[in-house]
C-alpha cells in the first residue's frame, strides 16, 4: 500500500468517526452533523472565490468577458479555421498522418478522447439543465454560439501546447499553458512575466481539477445514482475515489487506454437515447428551436435580462467544453506528432462534439418534455442532473436507470482526465516527489464532492 493511500484511508477514518461520534458546531454556534458542517464551511470559501472570479464589467463577469473576446478574435484572425480545418481534423484522427517514431505517449484519437472525457462530463447533462433553469431556453443559443468560437480558442491553445511541450529523458511529456506561457513569453523577453503566469495557471488548473473536474462530477453522479440505489453519499464517495485511484496510478497511457473505450460508448448511448426522444416528439422540435432563438434575445426585452441569459449560456458553455481555458492542451501535448498545428486542428473537434452536438441534444430533450416534467422551471432554483433524468423518464420510464450508468461513465471519465490536468499543474509547481500529496487531496475531494450540496459545488 502506497503512502498516499495510507494517508487517504486515515482521512476517511477521521470523517467516519466524526459522522458517528463528533459534536460539530457551525459558524453560528448551532450543532450540526459532520456533512452539514463540511458543506457550510465549503460554501463560505466558494462565496469569496466567486466574488473575485465573477467581478462584473458592463454586466459581464470579467473571466467570461476575457474568454468570449479571445475566442471571437482567434476565429477571425485565423479566418474561421474551425470551419476550414474540420475535414482535415477527421483525417488526422483516423491516423492518415501517423508516424510511430514521433515523440509522444498517446495517439491523436487517445488525446482527443482524453480531452473529451474531461469535457463530455456532467457539464453536458447537468450543466445544460442548470443553464435552462437559470436562463431559460435562450441560454442554449449562447452555449452553442460560444462553442463555435471556442473551437478556434482550443486550436490555438493546443497548438501552443504541442509547440512548447517538454519531452523528458524517459519519453514522458509535460505540456500545457504553464509551459507555453513560460517559454513563449520568454522568447519575447518577458520570461519573468511568463513564469508568474505559468505559476498562476498551475494554481488555477489544480483548483479546477479539485472543483469542476472532480467534486462537481462526484456530486451530480451521486445525485442520480443515490436517488436510484439509496446508497449514502459518503459510501458512494469512497467507492468512487477507489475506482478513480485504480486508473490514475497508470498515468496518461492508462488514462488514454481507458477513455478511448469509455468516451465512444457513452456518447453513442446518450446521443442514441436523445435521438429517440427527439424523433418520437418530432412535431415539437420546431417549437423548441423557435423558443431557443426568440428567448436568446428578448427576455422581457430588458437589457439586464438579456445580459443575464447570455452570461448564463456562456458560463455553462465554457464549463461544458473548456474553450479558452487551455486545459485540453495538457492532454493534446502528449499526442505523438511532430506537427503542433496538426494537433491543434484535432483539438477543435472537441467543442463541436461536446457542446454543439451533445449539449444541444440535452437541451432539446429537456425543452421537448417540459410540459410533462414536474422539475422544469425557469428562475425558480438550480436543477441539475435530476431535471435531465426526469425529462428522459417522462418519455422512457426505465431510462433513469440507463442515465445513471451514463452519468457515472461521464463523471468517472471526467475525473480521471482532470486528475491528469491537475497532476501536471502540481508537478510544475512542486515537482515529482510531492505527487502523492496531490493524489491524496484529489481523492479526498472526490469524497467531499459527493457529500456537499450542489449550490456550493457549482
Amino acid at each position: 500500500m502506497t503512502k498516499s493511500m495510507k494517508i487517504f484511508i486515515g482521512i476517511i477514518t477521521v470523517i467516519i468517526l466524526a459522522l458517528y461520534f463528533g459534536n460539530i458546531y457551525d459558524v453560528d454556534g448551532k450543532e450540526v452533523d459532520a456533512i452539514t458542517w463540511i458543506d457550510n464551511i465549503f460554501g463560505l470559501f466558494v462565496g469569496y472565490l466567486f466574488a473575485v472570479l465573477f467581478y462584473k464589467i458592463l454586466g459581464f463577469p470579467l473571466i467570461v468577458l476575457i474568454l468570449l473576446v479571445g475566442s471571437i478574435t482567434f476565429t477571425f484572425y485565423f479566418r474561421f479555421i474551425n470551419v476550414r480545418g474540420f475535414t482535415h481534423a477527421i483525417d488526422i484522427i483516423k491516423g492518415k498522418y501517423d508516424n510511430p517514431k514521433d515523440d509522444g505517449q498517446i495517439s491523436h484519437f487517445q488525446a482527443l478522447t482524453s480531452a473529451l472525457s474531461a469535457t463530455i462530463g456532467l457539464g453536458n447533462i447537468a450543466g445544460v439543465a442548470v443553464a435552462v433553469s437559470l436562463g431559460g431556453p435562450g441560454a442554449v443559443f449562447w452555449m452553442i454560439l460560444i462553442a463555435f468560437f471556442s473551437m478556434s480558442a482550443k486550436f490555438v491553445s493546443c497548438t501552443l501546447g504541442q509547440l512548447y511541450r517538454q519531452v523528458n529523458p524517459d519519453g514522458s511529456i509535460d505540456g500545457g499553458p504553464m509551459y507555453y506561457l513560460e517559454k513563449g513569453l520568454g522568447e519575447l523577453g518577458m520570461g519573468t512575466l511568463g513564469k508568474v503566469l505559468g505559476i498562476l495557471y498551475a494554481i488555477f488548473i489544480i483548483g479546477g481539477a479539485f472543483g469542476g473536474g472532480n467534486m462537481f462530477q462526484a456530486n451530480q453522479s451521486y445525485a442520480l445514482v443515490g436517488s436510484l440505489t439509496g446508497i449514502s453519499s459518503l459510501t458512494y464517495g469512497i467507492i468512487l475515489a477507489i475506482l478513480v485511484g485504480v486508473v490514475i496510478i497508470g498515468g496518461i497511457e492508462r488514462i488514454g487506454q481507458t477513455t478511448e473505450k469509455i468516451v465512444p460508448t457513452m456518447v453513442v448511448l446518450y446521443v442514441g437515447a436523445s435521438l429517440f426522444v427527439i424523433l418520437t416528439n418530432l412535431d415539437k422540435l420546431g417549437g423548441v428551436v423557435a423558443s431557443i432563438m426568440s428567448e436568446a434575445f428578448s427576455p422581457n426585452a430588458i437589457y439586464g435580462g438579456l445580459i443575464g441569459v447570455l452570461v448564463t449560456g456562456i458560463k455553462r458553455a465554457v464549463f461544458s467544453n473548456e474553450g479558452g481555458v487551455g486545459s485540453a492542451s495538457i492532454a493534446h501535448s502528449a499526442a505523438k506528432t511532430d506537427e503542433p498545428v496538426r494537433e491543434g486542428i484535432v483539438a477543435m473537434v472537441g467543442p463541436f462534439i461536446d457542446t454543439i452536438i451533445v449539449c444541444f441534444m440535452t437541451a432539446s430533450v429537456i425543452l421537448i418534455t417540459k410540459d410533462t416534467n414536474p422539475l422544469y422551471q425557469v428562475g425558480g432554483g438550480i436543477n441539475g442532473v435530476e431535471l435531465t433524468s426526469a425529462a428522459f423518464g417522462s418519455v422512457i420510464s426505465w431510462f433513469p436507470i440507463i442515465l445513471s450508468i451514463v452519468v457515472f461513465l461521464f463523471s468517472y471519465s471526467t475525473m480521471i482526465s482532470w486528475y491528469y490536468y491537475g497532476n501536471k499543474g502540481w508537478k510544475y509547481l512542486f515537482g515529482d516527489t510531492t505527487i502523492p500529496v496531490y493524489q491524496t487531496l484529489y481523492l479526498g475531494c472526490t469524497v467531499l464532492g459527493a457529500i456537499a450540496s450542489l449550490g456550493n459545488v457549482m
